[in-house]
C-alpha cells in the first residue's frame, strides 16, 4: 500500500520519521480517522476543525488545508486502486531536541495513511453487537479536553482486558471514568435511548468528543429528538430502550447485549436495532450516499 508522507506518495515500507520526532519521543501529535463515500471524505471539515484546535493547544504550528488534503486523498485512492477506503491523518510535532521543547513546534510532519475498509457484516446494523463492561477506567485527559492524541496506552490496555472475557467475542469494551460514570467505548462513543429521548455521557467523563457523536447529536436535535449529555451509571444502560455506539468507520452500531464483568448478559429492548437508532442511521447515510 502507498501512503502520503508530507505530501509525497511513498511505499509504506519506506516511510520513516526521525527518532527525534516528538511524536515518537513524547507522544506529541494528533490524528483523525475517517472514511470516504464515493471517493469523498465525510465530515472532513469537522475532523480538521478538531485537529486544528488540538494542535493549537499543543502549540504545533499546523494550518489545515482542506482542498489540498482532499487532493491527497483522491491521489491515494487512485494509486492504490481503491474506490473507497479507511484513512488516518496524523500530525506529529516534528523533529526537535532530546528533551522538552523550548518553543513552538514549527515544522510538524503529516502522514496520511490508507487501508481497505474493514469487512462489516451488514446484519450487525439490525442485530447489533455486544458491549462489555470493563474494569479499566478512562484516564483523565492530557489537556482541557481529550484530544485524539498519540497517547493510546489507556485504549490498548482496555483492548487487552477485553480479550480476557471469553463470552465477549465481537464485543466493544466500555470504559467508566474514575467515579464510575459511563464514559465511552475503546474506539467509540456511547448513546442510549429512554422514553424516546437520547442520552450520551458528558465530556466531563474524559471521553473523546467524537465527530460522529457530534453529528448524531446535531441530527437528533434537528429531527425533534431530545438530546442530553450527563453523568450516567451502568444501571442507566440496563434500563434503556435502545443503546448504540458511534465512530467514523462503523457509523452507528446498535448494542443489543450488555455483559457485566461476570459475564451476565442483559438484552437491550427486543434484541434488535430500535426505532431511534434506525432513524439516526438512515439520516447519517443519506448525505454519505448523496
Amino acid at each position: 500500500m502507498k501512503i502520503d508522507l508530507n505530501g509525497n506518495v511513498i511505499e509504506e515500507q519506506k516511510a520513516v520519521v526521525s527518532v527525534y520526532d516528538h511524536g515518537f519521543l513524547y507522544g506529541m501529535g494528533l490524528f483523525e480517522t475517517f472514511r470516504t463515500y464515493g471517493g469523498r471524505p465525510f465530515l472532513l471539515e469537522w475532523h480538521l476543525e478538531r485537529l486544528a484546535a488540538g494542535c493549537r493547544e499543543l502549540d504545533i504550528r499546523y494550518v489545515p488545508d482542506p482542498d489540498g488534503l482532499q487532493a491527497r486523498i483522491r491521489r491515494l485512492l487512485e494509486v492504490n486502486e481503491l474506490a473507497d477506503a479507511y484513512f488516518r491523518f496524523t500530525v506529529t510535532a516534528g523533529t526537535d531536541i532530546l528533551g522538552l521543547p523550548a518553543e513552538s513546534y514549527k515544522h510538524p510532519s503529516e502522514i496520511l495513511y490508507v487501508k481497505s475498509l474493514p469487512p462489516i457484516d451488514s446484519s450487525v446494523y439490525m442485530n447489533g453487537k455486544p458491549l462489555q463492561l470493563l474494569e479499566s477506567r478512562r484516564n483523565s485527559p492530557e489537556g482541557t479536553i481529550r484530544h485524539k492524541s498519540l497517547h493510546y496506552m489507556n485504549n490498548i490496555l482496555a483492548k487487552q482486558e477485553l480479550r480476557r472475557y471469553p463470552w465477549a467475542a465481537q464485543a466493544e469494551g466500555l470504559l467508566l471514568d474514575a467515579q464510575g460514570f459511563l464514559s465511552e467505548g475503546i474506539v467509540s462513543n456511547l448513546f442510549f435511548v429512554r422514553g424516546g429521548a437520547l442520552h450520551t455521557p458528558s465530556a466531563e467523563t474524559g471521553l473523546l468528543p467524537g465527530i460522529t457523536r457530534r453529528y448524531v447529536m446535531t441530527v437528533g436535535r434537528e429531527t425533534g429528538i431530545s438530546v442530553s449529555e450527563g453523568l450516567y451509571r451502568w444501571e442507566d444502560l440496563t434500563g434503556a430502550d435502545e443503546v448504540f455506539l458511534t465512530n467514523s468507520i462503523q457509523e452507528i452500531i446498535p448494542v443489543t447485549n450488555l455483559f457485566d464483568r461476570e459475564g451476565i448478559a442483559h438484552t437491550v429492548g427486543d434484541g434488535t436495532a430500535g426505532p431511534v437508532t434506525a432513524k439516526l442511521l438512515s439520516r447519517y447515510r443519506n448525505p454519505c450516499s448523496g
